[in-house]
């Protein structure tokens, strides 16, 4: 993974509201886990909660979490876990959260975590999502936030909201990304075995992403397809490597993926150049031959459909060259 001189680990406080999301609990460590700097570790990740001891949790187990929220206060991101008591968050919680984004600190909810980052103020004026099932009665117990229901995650300034279940891997490597770079949270996704990183519903990546992966009747032929994104690869050569008819591939691929074939192959491409314009000085007309793009002003016109941003601009912005690595530690813009 990405090296780098003399960083200290990035502090996150997970917050654990009983009864708490096991599944939440279990995706900061999964992933931030897989973080290496300079041979150690680029996170520092600790859960904490109210009332040290055991909680509970919403399958019904008891979880011992042995530390309080003091952890708040030394940590430079906060993360509010899913919790299946969102009508009266716990005010020491939400106090803690409240102080801890007055200070400057980086704050993130998954799933109904959302209600306490609400419950604090944080989202009033902001956009943000929560899962779909409990977004109409988000957005009716806080009318004053803007509710993103149709988006894996938002970022607005320092305060990140994502939906459930798998979205919340979604979030924890959009935050390695903006820590360490999109190689380094590609790494991660696959050595978790996950999907790579997907835009969510900030300012800058306003393109609904791509849904989670639904099977593997076409996983093979999309590992070709990745492996081959700098080949002119058409419809008939997507057929022809799963062995099915042009009508078949479409139609499972969108069972698949939620998406046509042509329609994630371009997704992949620009994932791919925007990685080559983070981590490579290749001129513009060979990041595009690399992705599968083509020429200098196709890279152009679908990046700045995607992100807002021209290619040189883009590479400005995220260039991990040159440059030390390190954790965002106060606020997110």
């Amino acid at each position: 993974m990405l090296a780098a001189q003399g960083t200290a680990p990035h502090r996150i406080a997970v917050i654990a509201p009983s009864p708490v999301s096991m599944f939440n609990l279990a995706i900061p460590e999964l992933l931030f886990a897989k973080v290496e700097v300079d041979g150690g570790p680029g996170y520092e990740l600790v859960v904490c909660t109210p009332e040290p001891g055991p909680i509970t949790t919403t399958g019904g187990l008891d979880l011992h979490v042995g530390r309080g929220l003091d952890a708040v206060r030394d940590a430079d991101t906060v993360l509010v876990a899913g919790t299946g008591q969102r009508y009266a968050p716990d005010p020491a919680t939400v106090t803690a959260v409240r102080e801890a984004a007055a200070a400057g600190k980086r704050i993130a909810s998954i799933c109904s975590g959302a209600f306490v980052l609400a419950e604090a103020g944080l989202l009033d004026g902001r956009s943000a999502t929560t899962y779909w099932e409990l977004a109409d009665e988000l957005s009716k117990r806080y009318p004053a936030l803007d509710l993103k229901g149709d988006v894996l995650y938002v970022q607005d300034g320092q305060i990140m909201t994502s939906s459930g279940y798998a979205a919340g891997i979604d979030l924890c490597l959009h935050i390695i990304r903006t820590d360490y770079g999109a190689a380094v949270a590609n790494q991660v996704a696959r050595l978790a075995l996950v999907a790579p990183v997907r835009p969510g519903g900030q300012t800058q990546f306003t393109q609904t992403p791509l849904p989670p992966e639904r099977g593997e009747a076409c996983a093979d032929t999309r590992g070709w397809a990745m492996r081959n994104l700098d080949k002119p690869l058409t419809l008939t050569d997507l057929a022809r490597h799963a062995g099915v008819s042009v009508r078949t591939l479409t139609r499972r691929f969108h069972a698949e993926s939620g998406v046509s074939p042509l329609q994630w192959l371009l997704h992949q491409r620009i994932e791919r150049a925007k990685e080559l314009l983070e981590t490579t000085t290749l001129p513009m007309d060979q990041v595009a031959r690399a992705c599968g793009l083509g020429t200098a002003d196709s890279l152009r016109g679908h990046l700045v459909r995607r992100t807002g941003l021209t290619p040189s601009a883009y590479r400005t912005q995220f260039s991990r060259l040159g440059t030390v690595p390190k954790p965002v530690t106060s606020s997110v813009a």
